[in-house]
């Protein structure tokens, strides 16, 4: 795309975060460092005990040492995603002529093997300490990305076999220390989001038709750091929508051997978190946050050709806002060891089974996360945290139709199972 600025780094930061991920609601990454993942992400706004507290709230860059902090992380998620079928309808052969059914119906299909994978989430951030009040920091991360695959003769395969959903967003960001109590933080966000969708298509051969776009964006977010006593600070922080104006391409295979542009517009949500940390003694710190997200910018997605006319369906999403709690504790074992564990409740944000997607198949999740801190040397540390999350199973009643006009084709009946484990490393160095 010539509009927007190219920056060499994030192509390959693309390729870094492969198959399989999603550990936030919907298809948000949670995963901006290692450090949270041993707690589950909990009072992540309020924490600021090292260079990612760019990305949770740039107002805790002021509780940083002098001079630079570093912190480079790397999460891996394995993602298992495995469908039961329960009684979908045949799909209708469609005379690509007429777009009327021919009277013939394409095979079934079957359950289409495990949809998820592995992953790998980096995250680079750096922080500098301009004076004792006002810091300067640069973070970069993948923010959101999804990508599930199944098996050619998934029956769902009408709906969607394939979705890739991949954000790298560069944080430039500022803080300054107003007095004891108050630290305030802001700054800019920079991203490029790449989509890809594949699916069957009901015509006669069954060509798989592919969705692709891509944009960048520019979006904000600001943080508040309260510290009310020695032991009691308050986080709050926000972070804005970015909207993408997509320009890509849909392609469909022979017989129809159809390569088009087209054009959709995609709008990530923005987020809201209250966090707290309270130290309870000398070696315990107790750490607890409720973060809103405003899943209901993404309603649908919807190609438009040249001439402003639907390339195909809407991909409906219907999501609605949702809410996460996290809840979490960090014990000083000794001056090498912090030894941490905690828990979080994620909702979903698809209203309904109707609303449920083959490649976005998301429920409502509850994280169970542990995980250590070591103390190396007086200037670097060792982050290591472990998570599994829960999705509870749902099930989908997905109607499948050629245009928005057009009557139900078929409907995708079935049941999700999903789980996902994390293991993250975090190098932090100060210096």
């Amino acid at each position: 795309m010539n509009k927007c600025i190219k920056l060499r780094v994030m192509p390959a930061l693309i390729t870094l975060a492969f198959s399989g991920v999603a550990s936030a609601s919907g298809f948000q990454l949670q995963n901006q460092n290692a450090a949270g993942t041993s707690v589950a992400y909990a009072g992540a706004a309020a924490v600021a005990e090292d260079a990612s507290t760019i990305y949770f709230n740039p107002a805790g860059m002021t509780y940083l040492p002098m001079g630079h902090s570093l912190s480079l992380a790397g999460t891996v998620i394995s993602r298992s995603v495995k469908f039961t079928d329960t009684g979908t309808t045949r799909m209708p052969v469609i005379n690509p002529t007429t777009g009327r059914p021919t009277g013939a119906f394409h095979p079934l299909g079957d359950n289409g093997g495990d949809g998820g994978g592995a992953s790998l989430v980096p995250a680079f951030y750096y922080s500098y300490a301009i004076t004792p009040a006002l810091r300067f920091g640069l973070g970069m991360s993948v923010t959101y990305g999804s990508e599930t695959e199944y098996d050619d003769t998934f029956s769902g395969r009408f709906s969607g076999r394939y979705t890739s959903i991949h954000q790298i967003n560069l944080n430039p960001s500022v803080a300054y220390k107003v007095n004891d109590l108050l630290s305030l933080g802001f700054g800019l966000n920079y991203a490029k989001n790449e989509i890809e969708f594949r699916q069957g298509t009901p015509y006669v051969g069954a060509p798989e038709g592919k969705l692709s776009g891509e944009d960048d964006a520019w979006g904000y977010n600001f943080g508040v750091m309260l510290q009310f006593t020695p032991a009691t600070r308050l986080g709050i922080s926000y972070r804005s929508s970015m909207k993408f104006d997509l320009e890509g391409s849909q392609v469909i295979g022979s017989p129809l051997n159809i390569d088009r542009q087209i054009t959709a517009e995609l709008e990530t949500p923005d987020t809201f978190s209250f966090a707290l940390s309270q130290k309870i003694g000398d070696r315990f710190e107790l750490l607890a946050d409720a973060t809103w997200t405003g899943w209901s910018s993404v309603n649908a997605l919807t190609p438009l050709l040249s001439n402003g006319t639907l390339a195909t369906a809407p991909l409906r999403y219907n999501f609605e806002d949702t809410w996460r709690f996290g809840l979490g504790g960090k014990y000083q074992l000794n001056q090498a060891w912090n030894l941490r564990a905690g828990v979080a409740y994620d909702e979903s944000p698809v209203p309904n089974n109707e609303s449920r997607t083959m490649t976005v198949p998301d429920s409502d999740r509850t994280w169970l996360s542990f995980g250590a801190r070591w103390q190396v040397t007086k200037a670097a540390s060792l982050d290591m945290g472990y998570a599994h999350i829960f999705f509870k199973d749902v099930s989908t009643a997905r109607a499948v139709k050629n245009t928005a006009e057009t009557a139900t084709l078929q409907t995708v009946r079935g049941d999700f199972k999903t789980s996902a484990d994390l293991f993250s490393l975090q190098m932090n160095y100060n210096f």
